[in-house]
């Protein structure tokens, strides 16, 4: 970017604060609304094929309303180009397919407290791949010190609230592990094909292609999706479709964000989703007893202090 060309207001401190912590309030909502779509769907948590059907159906609303909304803004079809296409591939590859497949088969076979904070070491690893991988950035220690208070937020309020305990087997936990190096290489992978190509409509279309692939996943496995009240269903319907806006708005946002910042700057705000997800669960699902409001607090002070710490460097940055 030029000296000479003004920033775009997403590239500024209060632009980038405001568009991550949209995003990450957005996906932070999603841990409690999944947990109320499975109940009206009827869906049991450890029903897999039919948690890939709920999870495509999820993603190709998301994609579809990008690509709706983009198309009336822009008053012309939202559609990827041929020399898109291979990028949205690509990102359809990590961000939905790898990423919420090994997720979600981990999520099955570990406890909610771990996979909470092996997800939060997406932002870790987010780093790490900028300096060491792709070389956007310099890997220094006031970053790698930013990262170490926000993940220590997490951990606090994860095993504060769940009483502790830790365990790593492969086929739960390596899983959702896994899973997270898949989200970090596609948020590495969006910041690099933003460079050419535009970070919303590949976000968009990535959403429909691989949701498509996990909706057909789930269905050949046997799995289904229908409102558990079938003489009621528009409050599930209504949940679902917030579900896909959740998805849509919020990657959107993230991708425009790596897309005009240097990856460490955003990628530590993702340690504010668990943070989220834990207050809007005891909200919306009246879990109060997950975690104290002093735990809670410091929880989130130290989130706060470690992306303070990071975008202290951020100006210092290539972007």
């Amino acid at each position: 970017m030029s000296d000479s060309q003004p920033r775009p207001f997403i590239a500024t401190t209060p632009g980038v604060v405001l568009a991550c912590l949209a995003s990450c309030f957005l996906w932070g909502s999603a841990f409690p609304c999944v947990k109320i779509g499975y109940e009206l769907f009827a869906i049991d948590a450890a029903d897999v094929p039919s948690i890939l059907v709920f999870a495509g159906t999820r993603f190709v609303i998301a994609g579809l309303m990008v690509a709706v909304g983009m198309s009336v803004a822009q008053r012309r079809a939202f559609v990827p180009e041929r020399r898109d296409l291979p990028y949205v591939g690509a990102l359809a590859v990590f961000q939905t397919i790898l990423q919420y497949l090994l997720f979600y088969v981990g999520l099955a076979n570990c406890a909610g407290v771990t996979s909470s904070i092996l997800e939060a070491s997406n932002s870790f690893l987010c780093v790490l791949l900028a300096a060491l991988a792709f070389r956007f950035e310099s890997l220094t220690g006031r970053k790698v010190l930013g990262c170490v208070v926000g993940f220590a937020g997490v951990v606090l309020v994860n095993v504060a609230g769940e009483g502790g305990g830790f365990n790593f087997t492969l086929a739960g936990e390596g899983m959702v592990l896994a899973s997270t190096v898949a989200a970090a290489t596609s948020s590495n992978l969006a910041k690099l094909f933003s460079r050419d190509h535009d970070p919303v409509l590949l976000s968009g279309w990535q959403f429909v292609l691989g949701g498509a692939v996990l909706l057909a996943a789930g269905l050949a496995l046997g799995g289904h999706m229908a409102p558990a009240d079938a003489a009621n269903p528009l409050p599930a319907l209504i949940l679902l479709a917030y579900l896909g806006f959740i998805s849509a708005g919020a990657y959107s946002l993230w991708s425009l964000a790596l897309a005009a910042n240097p990856v460490s700057r955003v990628a530590v705000f993702g340690f504010m989703n668990p943070v989220f997800g834990v207050l809007l669960s005891a909200v919306l699902l009246g879990e109060t007893n997950v975690v104290s409001p002093a735990i809670a607090v410091a929880a989130l002070s130290l989130v706060s202090v470690g992306i303070v710490i990071v975008n202290r460097t951020g100006s210092g940055d290539s972007s």
